[in-house]
């Protein structure tokens, strides 16, 4: 059926939301790539079995709407079932990826965690035929107190979900179920109610900044867009999301894919554009296969193509897909990528609002960025500008990683601090005492902080970031403990981004080349106190002079790590140690006589026998055959190696 007037959007949403109102339970399988990897859809086939056998009314997708519109109204139950029926739906990432894989029963709003193939049994006669809690499946927090509801585990409480609205709550292979919730109102709302220069002012009122990098107004590129008098202009999506540790674009892509196209299109809108682009990495299979089934269903229905909503406007949607290169997150590396050329940069000006896609004025803003667009038009740039501090509104989404008791996607309002994220939010720091953070990836910066007072209560946002001299970047949060050893961490985002050069410009070409092999020699014991003053050096002159976005934020590991963490690089250096031991190189294994039990253990599992000594006596290592792989000293039950 097509969609041919803002009338029938409404009749549709009122009538798919009766049908999911309609359901007696809503089971909600996270088919996010990370509980998918742990089985989810194996779980969700074996609920649709057990339901089938047990008589069970299963609805996976929403019952085909009435032909008749007057049937088009609240509490009319076009499903065939006898009694309510049960939703069985795939969602998007839950976020608590760290208690996966994810189950949520609502209405109820019930979070079941590490969930297995054979518990499904006990969650269908227990949970769907009896109303009981399945209470092992519970969350329990470190005083083995347990959380039945999602939204009252602490993980959850503090957060504010804006982008990721839709993630973990509704089918995120049905545009029906995302028209139940109001999807593709914001649509209407500008087809109808608005003029481009409105939208345009809306989104500029909102203070909304580009969630992809350097925080840009998305209000003023739009602008820029709309004020060229080409007639083909560009939409473009950029879902090359290649930050170590971040996959915050790729669980709005795989959960929320139609919220995703409702913010190009109203973009297109706004500034005149017709077609659009997404582009993303292959390495992303799930969402690739998302967004082609959202565009499809979208086409389909008529909101998108031509004639959107009856207005006369028309907008088309392709994907394309990238082939991993980290340089293709630039903007004019990933135009010139789709167009069919080598993903490389160019000089500008002239910028991609200017000249950007096949040479024409070019939208490109971020996944995470046209997520909050459609929001913002339905509710207005007053109500957005209630989260965030002044130039910094809104919520954004991190992907907490590293050493924190709960990894996982979270969306927390700008300005919250790093406290309340590692500690509220995150769980604490596991494994370890907190020592450092590294936020935003290489595209956007990287940050290291010493565990003091002032650093845990930095506000995550633009301008608080630019103080201290890092970037909020995509999203990327990575904690790390004590045992960290802050020049590898250095050396590790340096290893990364010189592979990930393009190679065009000298600066980035060489320069990385050198200042990885200068950190290198450091970690392997071969550093001098001339190392550190070319580091600095080199540091200062890749970054002004680089040609683009990655060169000039390849040194921040290195500018950050020196700055907060220099004792370390003295160390090194100097002592020819590594205080965290986690440079090979520079650690020397001992045995502490006074703590050794003469267990014999670590001579069993030293690969080269290095460990000898009688039982029950003192045992020592031949430094001379020591290989310093760790193996006894992760093996002795008696902490007697150092």
């Amino acid at each position: 059926m097509r969609i041919n007037s803002r009338d029938e959007l409404n009749h549709l949403q009122e009538y798919y939301s009766s049908r999911v109102n309609a359901q007696k339970k809503r089971i909600l399988v996270c088919a996010g790539t990370g509980c998918v990897a742990g089985g989810s859809l194996l779980i969700y086939d074996r609920l649709k079995e057990l339901m089938e056998e047990k008589g069970i009314c299963c609805e996976v997708v929403l019952e085909e709407e009435p032909h008749d519109p007057s049937l088009h109204s609240a509490g009319n139950d076009g499903c065939g079932c006898k009694d309510q029926p049960v939703g069985l739906k795939k969602s998007g990432c839950h976020g608590f990826c760290e208690m996966g894989p994810l189950l949520r029963i609502d209405p109820e709003g019930l979070l079941y965690i590490k969930v297995k193939v054979e518990d499904c049994e006990e969650i269908i006669e227990r949970s769907i035929l009896k109303d009981e809690i399945v209470e092992h499946l519970v969350y329990q927090d470190q005083s083995l107190k347990s959380y039945p509801k999602q939204e009252d585990i602490p993980f959850y409480k503090k957060q504010t979900r804006v982008a990721l609205e839709y993630c973990g709550h509704i089918n995120a292979e049905s545009v029906k179920e995302y028209i139940a919730e109001g999807g593709y109102s914001a649509v209407a709302k500008a087809l109808f109610d608005m003029t481009p220069q409105q939208i345009v002012d809306e989104i500029t009122d909102s203070c909304l900044r580009g969630r992809g990098g350097g925080g840009f107004p998305t209000g003023r590129k739009w602008a820029q867009v709309l004020r060229q008098p080409e007639e083909i202009k560009y939409v473009v999506c950029n879902g090359d999301e290649g930050d170590p540790g971040a996959f915050m674009d790729r669980s709005m892509m795989e959960g929320e894919p139609h919220r995703v196209l409702e913010g190009m299109l109203i973009s297109g809108i706004a500034t005149g554009a017709h077609y659009g682009y997404i582009y993303v990495r292959a390495e992303y299979p799930l969402a690739v296969s998302r967004l082609q089934n959202a565009i499809d269903q979208a086409t389909e229905i008529g909101l998108l193509g031509e004639n959107i909503l009856g207005s006369g406007f028309d907008f088309t949607v392709k994907i394309s897909q990238g082939a991993g290169a980290f340089v293709c997150g630039e903007g004019s590396a990933l135009t010139s990528s789709i167009e069919g050329n080598r993903g490389m940069p160019r000089v500008k000006p002239p910028r991609t609002v200017e000249k950007g896609l096949f040479e024409k004025p070019t939208v490109l803003n971020n996944v995470e960025t046209f997520c909050n667009v459609a929001p913002i038009i339905l509710k207005g740039a007053d109500w957005y500008k209630t989260m965030g501090p002044a130039n910094n509104h809104g919520t954004k989404a991190f992907a907490l990683t590293g050493n924190v008791n709960n990894t996982g996607l979270i969306e927390v309002p700008m300005g919250t601090t790093l406290r309340e994220v590692i500690f509220d939010i995150g769980g604490g720091v596991k494994g370890g005492d907190f020592k450092a953070v590294q936020i935003g990836g290489p595209s956007g910066g990287c940050l290291c902080i010493s565990a003091t007072e002032d650093h845990l209560d930095m506000h995550l946002d633009f301008d608080s970031l630019k103080k201290v001299g890092a970037m909020i970047g995509s999203g990327g949060l990575v904690v790390m403990n004590d045992k960290s050893c802050m020049v590898e961490v250095a050396r590790f985002f340096m290893n990364f981004t010189q592979n990930e050069s393009c190679g065009k410009c000298v600066p980035c070409r060489e320069g990385t080349k050198r200042m990885l092999e200068l950190l290198t020699d450091i970690t392997e014991g071969r550093g001098t106190m001339e190392h550190l003053d070319m580091l600095g050096e080199l540091s200062q002159t890749i970054s002004d002079t680089a040609l683009c976005g990655l060169g000039k934020t390849a040194a921040f590991p290195v500018v950050s790590t020196m700055k907060y963490f220099r004792e370390e690089y003295i160390a090194h250096v100097v002592d020819k140690k590594c205080p965290a031991g986690q440079c090979k190189a520079l650690v020397n294994l001992q045995i502490d006589p006074d703590l050794c039990r003469g267990c014999t253990k670590c001579a069993r599992l030293c690969p080269v026998s290095a460990i000898t000594g009688e039982l029950k006596k003192p045992h020592t290592i031949d430094v001379s055959k020591c290989i310093k792989c760790g193996t006894c000293k992760d093996g002795c039950p008696f902490h007697a190696i150092y």
